[in-house]
């Protein structure tokens, strides 16, 4: 993976990840460390439905819309989920907003899978209702090592309900690939180069000023836009 500064790649954002190899396949993930969301209690009553490429979170009355491009094994875009991407999740649960996201995998150069099968298995718990806290929860526990199949399941223990014969099956037979391949055609023809990135009305938001990394500051940007106040 690499980690560039804006000017370099992204062109609006502090600093984000771009180009490929997301790291070997081979690099151990059994020690990786599991987290879950803080605000997990609050994901688990989040909707979320499959809209062609995008997984769309919140009420469809909401009143703004808005886009986040991530990829999973992407840093970066752990912090942003542990800040800016907590923040849009708040107010998708107060029905402010609702959140599209795009999930790459373009950090899948050179052969790796990890994001791939990421994103796979975020697809996979949209059919079991649990969407939101498993994406947070893959995002919390991103390892130094790829995606597995066997930590993604050990990721979804911690989310109750959605391990199940349905869910396991998807993970490990990679049931969304095709899927995974449209979301990420869809993140390309944004035209972005590289993650994360929110996209407001078809723009960059919260890059420039690198709000988007900082919960409070996030809410605030966000505010004086009319989203969420």
């Amino acid at each position: 993976m690499t980690a560039v500064a804006a000017a370099a790649l992204l062109g609006t954002a502090v600093a984000g990840c771009g180009g490929s190899g997301g790291g070997g396949d081979g690099a151990p993930a059994a020690a990786a460390v599991v987290r879950t969301s803080p605000i997990a209690e609050r994901l688990a009553k989040l909707p979320a439905a499959v809209d062609g490429p995008k997984v769309v979170v919140g009420r469809a009355d909401a009143p703004r819309t808005v886009q986040v491009l991530v990829d999973p094994w992407c840093g970066y875009c752990a912090k942003f989920e542990a800040a800016g991407g907590e923040t849009l999740l708040k107010l998708a649960d107060e029905g402010k907003v609702r959140v599209e996201y795009l999930l790459a995998s373009f950090l899948d150069g050179d052969g790796a899978s990890g994001s791939t099968k990421a994103v796979n298995a975020m697809r996979a718990s949209v059919e079991a209702g649990k969407f939101a806290e498993y994406q947070a929860a893959v995002f919390a526990s991103r390892p130094k090592g790829a995606f597995t199949d066997e930590l993604l399941l050990r990721i979804a223990d911690r989310v109750p309900g959605l391990r199940g014969p349905d869910f396991d099956r998807a993970v490990r037979q990679a049931t969304y690939a095709g899927w995974v391949g449209e979301a990420e055609k869809a993140f390309e023809a944004t035209g972005m180069r590289g993650t994360p990135a929110v996209l407001v009305d078809g723009k960059p938001f919260g890059a420039k000023d690198g709000s988007m990394f900082d919960a409070g500051a996030f809410a605030r940007t966000l505010a004086a836009a009319g989203i969420g106040d």
